[in-house]
């Protein structure tokens, strides 16, 4: 048996085409800023392919980029700046900042309204009520893949490895609400491979190269992984993609897989960003 590649760059095209069309559509010009803080290779690969994208889906881009040294001070007046401006519907502070910079208070410092990554607590609490403003791209892009791809969730079994506040949690909640049995897993957790090896879904999300082997992976099973690692000259996931693929129903392939949705489904939250001021505006109208 060879599994089935859930081809994240497909599907993403094939949304971009439908993002594309509702843009036209609508007659509305969305607008989002990213934010750097230094000179990060990764996330300068990361802010390209986001600019072409949202450039193809008729999306106004704006690139701020700020010195490693920068103060918090003067993060927190770009960020005010952004949330006041009209023509901006969505910012994005891209992560990891440097170690001078405190993440969590400048997350806090974006409007709601504008916070298309979802980090801000406020969205995070409305995710754990289930009526959010955003939802955090990656985890949305997980949940839209395996849509396309029809594989149910109701009553499944879905070990998440990895608790950060951007995959893990998030996605453990969006599973929850669609009738899954949840279980996260992380650094402290006894006996991880008899545990992934009961998932009918298992979410990798540690940064590890190859950490999950064929022998922690229940037959006929749904892999997903959101690891993206450097080796070399190689991009590698968190799962040992060759030899799993033979074993499971359904993979996702590195790079190609979580990674090109990620993207597309932070334009999608640029969009509904857009929407949303929209119909705020004609409300205002209205009264």
């Amino acid at each position: 048996m060879v599994a089935i590649i859930l081809d994240g760059k497909r599907t993403a095209q094939e949304i971009q085409k439908e993002l594309s069309l509702k843009v036209k559509e609508e007659g509305i010009i969305p607008g989002v800023a990213v934010i750097r803080v230094g000179e990060d290779p990764s996330s300068l690969i990361y802010i390209r392919n986001k600019k072409k994208r949202a450039e193809e889906v008729g999306i106004y881009f704006e690139e701020h980029t700020l010195k490693e040294n920068t103060s918090q001070d003067e993060l927190i007046e770009l960020i005010k700046k952004l949330n006041s401006n009209s023509r901006i519907d969505g910012i994005v502070l891209q992560l990891p900042l440097p170690k001078h910079l405190d993440e969590k208070r400048m997350l806090e410092k974006i409007s709601p309204e504008k916070d298309v990554d979802g980090f801000h607590p406020l969205n995070m609490g409305r995710l754990l009520k289930g009526n959010p403003l955003f939802i955090p791209a990656t985890p949305r892009g997980i949940m839209e893949l395996l849509s396309r791809y029809l594989i149910s969730l109701k009553g499944k079994r879905v070990v998440v490895v990895g608790r950060s506040n951007i995959v893990g949690k998030p996605l453990a909640l969006l599973f929850l609400k669609e009738d899954a049995t949840v279980a996260i897993c992380h650094s402290k957790t006894k006996d991880l491979d008899l545990i992934t090896k009961e998932a009918d879904i298992l979410v990798v999300a540690i940064g590890k190269p190859e950490f999950i082997r064929e022998g922690m992976v229940k037959e006929n099973s749904v892999v997903i992984d959101v690891g993206i690692n450097r080796v070399g000259n190689r991009i590698m996931g968190d799962v040992d993609f060759k030899r799993i693929k033979e074993k499971v129903s359904h993979i996702t392939p590195v790079p190609g897989g979580v990674g090109p949705m990620t993207i597309i489904m932070l334009l999608k939250n640029v969009i509904e960003a857009a929407e949303s001021r929209k119909i705020n505006a004609k409300l205002k109208q209205e009264k």
